[in-house]
């Protein structure tokens, strides 16, 4: 069963308060208030009101000032507000409604005019807290299944991208750790001039989102290369570079499979593909130079060398941070955009801090 509404009735009158009071207490509760002041603290009480039935004309704090404080107010501003007043010019229900009451009374009151009235407001606000509560439910349940949706694509792209890693057991927590490094830096030059442009709080969380997959295309390189401890011949690290390639291209198969265009993946692309090319023009396997080397990848390069230089490998064992900071900040300008190194030295505590916590 619905519970029965509360009315609260406002009139410095006791007589009005006493024939409103008998004409609505057999279907209502009702409570009762005989100032502005009172009537504003009662409002703001357990139970809420429905509905205020609210006296114009009071002395100290009349039932406009009142309806200004009730409509100012978070916990009072929805609660309709029927004006029962004697003044019954038509300036006066125009002043009374532009300030937000639903309905205007004049008295003397005509009691079936009343009941309906009452009656009406409160079905009205009944049907508004359904659709509230629907809207608020629709709500909830569009961010749960965002969220929803969101952990199972983060999930799938870790798990697309460890079976690159799982080749090379030594690798470990890499993919958390550049992961980490991009947002990092990508934060730092979110207002820089030549950055701004891209790096809004919605790129930068699909730029870590992407980072996993950038040596996704390790998959097709032979173990005999992606696993050997020593040295690779010029032959080997020639089939190695492939990997960049390989990675590309099969995000753009992903890419062209999808019904519908998917952003994280049109980044993971580039970052796949351009994650070893350098500021200077040197690296592959374009051999892009500068700015023609998308964002997203520059921002890869440097946190994926930072990584691969503080890590063991089976070919070298861990570089010291202080070295690893000298190694990167020597390639400004020929290895790295010399903006992100700037964005780099400002966050290098930071970039330890991640280090430490996702360390093998």
């Amino acid at each position: 069963m619905q519970a029965q509404p509360n009315i609260l009735i406002v009139d410095d009158v006791p007589e009005n308060l006493s024939v409103l009071g008998e004409l609505l207490q057999p279907i209502y509760r009702i409570r009762a208030a005989n100032s502005g002041a009172r009537a504003l603290q009662i409002a703001q009480s357990t139970p809420i009101p429905d509905l205020i039935l609210l006296d114009v004309m009071m002395p100290g704090m009349d039932g406009y000032q009142v309806l200004r404080e009730l409509r100012a107010n978070a916990d009072t501003r929805d609660i309709p507000v029927i004006f029962v007043t004697a003044m019954d010019g038509t300036d006066d229900e125009e002043k009374g409604l532009d300030l937000g009451a639903v309905d205007y009374i004049t008295k003397p009151i005509r009691p079936a005019i009343v009941l309906a009235r009452v009656r009406a407001q409160l079905e009205l606000k009944r049907a508004r807290d359904i659709l509230s509560d629907h809207n608020s439910y629709l709500e909830q349940e569009v961010a749960r299944r965002m969220a929803e949706n969101q952990l199972i694509q983060e999930v799938s792209i870790h798990a697309l991208a460890h079976l690159a890693e799982t080749r090379d057991p030594e690798t470990g927590n890499h993919l958390r750790r550049t992961q980490e490094y991009v947002r990092t830096l990508a934060r730092s030059l979110k207002h820089h001039p030549r950055f701004s442009h891209y790096l809004d709080e919605r790129t930068i969380n699909q730029l870590a989102q992407s980072a996993p997959l950038h040596d996704i295309g390790k998959v097709g390189i032979p173990d005999h290369i992606l696993l050997k401890p020593g040295k690779l011949t010029s032959e080997e690290w020639d089939i190695m570079k492939t990997h960049a390639q390989i990675g590309a291209d099969a995000i753009a198969q992903a890419i062209a499979d999808s019904p519908r265009p998917v952003e994280f993946l049109q980044i993971a692309q580039e970052i796949a593909r351009g994650h070893h090319e350098k500021w200077d023009g040197s690296g592959y396997p374009r051999g892009l130079r500068g700015d023609d080397i998308p964002i997203s990848a520059r921002l890869m390069a440097l946190a994926d060398v930072f990584d691969a230089l503080i890590c063991a490998r089976v070919y070298k064992p861990p570089m010291p941070f202080e070295e690893a900071y000298a190694i990167i900040v020597s390639g400004s300008g020929s290895h790295f955009d010399p903006d992100m190194v700037e964005a780099f030295i400002r966050e290098f505590d930071n970039f330890k801090r991640i280090a430490a916590t996702y360390a093998e």
